[in-house]
């Protein structure tokens, strides 16, 4: 009896056994997480189909690696010789360890969260703005995407907007949205090749480091019998399998999106769909299917090939060493350098984390007079890089394959047959050299006088910079006209920012794709080469987070360009000035701005190397990144001061009409008080959100500055403030701002605060002000009329620079 009750019980013990692991494979195979759902690294999510995993993920090419990442999986199949890989990484950037029990959590709230163990969380998707809270979701589709939803229609948030090395089927590529490889083949951190959408030329792009390597061609129409019309791009290599599926490449201008189409009636074979598009550590493009089709191979692209195979079709076009020898190309062999007296060969090394090998092949690529003959990565390491330098090398081949691969500079195999071009190449090239003689030494001529032009243009006293002709340069940076007129299309009217007293400003995007602005001297403007010099020399030698970046400048016959970083934002007055703008700018954006402004005086009063006054403090010469930040921009009309001088006099005054100092005006002094005058009209327009020529009132005030005096002695200076803050505004720190900028326009510079004591009160909330004294400019015998009867009135509503103002 006893017997018989034992053995019930193991039966029983057995159902629960496989009642529990049916469970369990329920749980495994969910494709949906609900709102406090957890996933660990013994759970996962399965698409629908099966084709795609999210779990925590160790890249198969570093299995000591304790390092785990939130993944997408494709599934190729169990068959396949190739391992499984990562579509998407949540946090690429940031491993997480095996051993700190990672878990990723779908929170209350709706964020999806990383914890682990000792370490704060890192957060995939923050959920906290939403106003839905409840009957969140998170589902792993059958195209691989990992969609956040509310309500079950609302997409809060989809990998599909946060790709990585992969583009999936049905993934939209726009002009912001890039796909970037993997570091190395153990490294999923961002690496050096990027795959982009340019839709101004309606092409993809792939770029190493920022340099175009590879361009697909436009986007065409492509008939084929079997797979009826598709789209395809000139240098695109696809060579679909019409047994199992279609493919479609679609555009609407600003996204590119790459779609499989099941043929009808057909079983798709989930191993053999082309899914996605992945763009490897070298700079292929390949199929995420177990084939692995190449599709791009960037890698074979050395800057002198641009499609004489099938593969190297689209490559672009660089410069090369002129030491290398015409088409030399990089070999993986196996073997060994020795010298010629078969010493054997040092390696040289750098043990760089951040290098990729496609990294060393450009170093030893552009290596001093190509004494590089040979690279592979660093000892024991798919990173970092190891070369073999020397002019005397000779390579000694292992047919066997056992001693180790190195990738080695040679001749390509079919040199020889080809040499019989080079040789008629040689003779017609010199017959050119000899005729065009005496083109080239008149050239040469012109470019001996062009740089003796530039030198004596950045010749200024005080400058001890200097400039570069070529790209490699870190001071001023020359560039082509050809090179400016491809950037902003030709001065498109759709490129131009904006007009100023200098003359117009537009945007364009270098050849490396970098935003600049570019600034044209107009030949109407009033200030000519000593302004124009006067801006390069000084933004060359200031480096501050609140003054504007200088890139380059450019110099064709009379005309005359300066070439900047690119705000995003474009200039304060943009904002200020406009309904539209000001309601964007709160009072902590104002606030910032008005601190970030005075920094930047700070800098070129106090804390540069050479002491500047900037002269034209105005609203359009402050721009605006893209986190809002202020940068002083237009230093045509800056001067350089000497350590010892405290004020200068000149009879040449140069300014905006509403911004300059009394003594400036009146007697040609200027000093750092003379920008604390104008950065007092300055705050007074920011918390006003008035520009300061806009009071016409016949009996009324005229001007900003005696309109905030007036509203000062009736204890009523909040009236002053912008309609726009009623609900933002701190209004302690909005009447101390208006404080301050009555004590920048006192009428006496030695009155003023200088700028430094001005951003101690703004930034000390403990700090006592001085009454302010009356102001200038708030009479009807002002300033301003003594200079309206020399010279004639400008309108301030386009705030027209001065070049030259004449006191009585």
């Amino acid at each position: 009896m006893q017997t018989s009750n034992a053995s019930s019980i193991s039966i029983l013990k057995c159902l629960c056994v496989l009642h529990c692991l049916s469970i369990i494979k329920v749980v495994s195979s969910i494709d949906t997480l609900k709102q406090g759902d957890n996933l660990t690294s013994s759970s996962q999510l399965d698409s629908p189909n099966g084709r795609f995993t999210l779990r925590f993920y160790t890249p198969e090419a570093d299995p000591l690696s304790n390092n785990t990442y939130i993944a997408i999986v494709f599934n190729r199949g169990e068959t396949s010789p190739v391992n499984h890989k990562a579509v998407w990484i949540a946090n690429r950037d940031d491993p997480v360890s095996n051993e700190s029990s990672p878990v990723l959590t779908l929170g209350t709230r709706g964020d999806l969260t990383i914890t682990h163990d000792g370490a704060d969380p890192i957060q995939v998707y923050n959920g906290s703005s939403q106003t839905t809270t409840t009957n969140i979701t998170a589902t792993l589709t059958d195209t691989g995407n990992f969609i956040l939803l509310s309500n079950g229609t609302q997409v809060l948030w989809q990998s599909y907007g946060h790709p990585t090395d992969t583009l999936l089927s049905g993934m939209k590529l726009s002009a912001n949205t890039t796909i970037s490889s993997w570091l190395t083949p153990s490294n999923p951190m961002p690496g050096p090749f990027t795959l982009e959408w340019d839709p101004s030329q309606g092409e993809l792009v792939i770029r190493r480091r920022g340099m175009a390597y590879w361009r697909s061609g436009r986007l065409v129409d492509y008939h084929d019998d079997t797979l009826g019309n598709v789209k395809n791009f000139e240098n695109f290599y696809i060579s679909p399998d019409p047994d199992n599926f279609n493919y479609n490449l679609t555009s609407d201008g600003d996204n590119f999106m790459y779609t499989v189409i099941q043929v009808e009636g057909r079983t798709m074979d989930s191993r053999k769909v082309t899914s996605g598009w992945r763009l490897d550590e070298a700079g292929n493009i390949t199929t995420i299917d177990d084939r692995g089709i190449t599709l791009v191979a960037a890698s074979v692209c050395y800057g002198y090939n641009s499609g004489d195979d099938l593969l190297d079709n689209g490559c672009e076009l660089w410069e090369q060493p002129m030491c290398l020898q015409q088409h030399q190309v990089v070999d993986l062999r196996s073997g060994y350098f020795t010298h010629a007296n078969t010493t054997p060969v040092e390696r040289t090394s750098d043990s760089n984390a951040s290098l990729s090998l496609s990294d060393c092949r450009d170093a030893c690529w552009k290596w001093s007079d190509c004494e590089c003959a040979g690279y592979t990565n660093y000892i024991g390491r798919d990173s970092g890089c190891s070369y073999w330098i020397g002019r005397d090398l000779e390579w000694i081949q292992d047919n066997a394959g056992s001693d180790e691969k190195i990738y080695v500079l040679q001749s390509p195999p079919n040199a020889k047959a080809k040499s019989y071009i080079g040789i008629i190449l040689g003779v017609v090239s010199g017959v050119l050299l000899l005729l065009l003689a005496v083109v080239v030494l008149i050239m040469r001529n012109r470019k001996v006088k062009r740089e003796e032009e530039l030198h004596e243009l950045l010749t200024l006293e005080g400058y001890t910079g200097s400039y570069e002709l070529d790209n490699n340069g870190h001071q001023l940076k020359l560039f082509t006209y050809s090179s400016i007129i491809s950037a902003t299309n030709n001065f498109s009217s759709n490129n131009k920012l904006g007009e100023g007293g200098f003359g117009p400003v537009y945007k364009g995007r270098t050849g490396e794709g970098q935003d600049i602005a570019v600034k044209l001297l107009s030949r109407n403007s009033g200030q000519g080469l000593l302004e124009f010099k006067n801006e390069l020399i000084l933004i060359s030698e200031l480096q501050h987070v609140n003054l504007v970046k200088l890139i380059g400048f450019c110099i064709h016959k009379d005309d005359k360009m300066i070439i900047y970083d690119y705000m995003p934002n474009k200039s304060l007055d943009c904002f200020l000035f406009s309904p539209s703008g000001r309601e964007q700018l709160d009072w902590g954006k104002r606030f910032n701005i008005i601190e970030g402004t005075a920094q930047g005086l700070v800098y070129l009063h106090k804390h540069s190397r050479l002491k500047i006054i900037h002269r034209d403090m105005k609203p359009n010469n402050i721009l605006l990144d893209h986190n809002m930040t202020p940068k002083i921009s237009d230093f045509g009309l800056a001067r350089i001061f000497k350590e010892d001088v405290n004020e200068v006099n000149t009879n040449r005054r140069v300014g905006t009409y509403g911004y300059m100092a009394p003594e400036y005006a009146m007697q040609g002094l200027f000093s750092v008080k003379s920008d604390v005058y104008s950065y007092g009209v300055l705050v007074l327009e920011i918390v006003s959100g008035r520009r300061n020529g806009s009071f016409h009132e016949i009996e009324g005030p005229l001007s900003i500055v005696e309109y905030a005096w007036e509203l000062w002695r009736k204890d009523s200076a909040l009236e002053l403030m912008d309609p726009m803050l009623r609900e933002s505004c701190a209004l302690e720190q909005l009447q101390k701002c208006i404080h301050i900028g009555l004590l920048c326009v006192e009428n006496h510079a030695v009155d003023r605060p200088n700028i430094e004591d001005v951003l101690f009160m703004l930034k000390n909330e403990t700090a006592t002000l001085p009454m302010p004294k009356n102001p200038s400019f708030i009479t009807r015998n002002s300033v301003f009329q003594q200079v309206d009867k020399a010279t004639p009135q400008q309108s301030s509503e386009n705030q027209v620079t001065l070049s030259q103002i004449q006191g009585r």
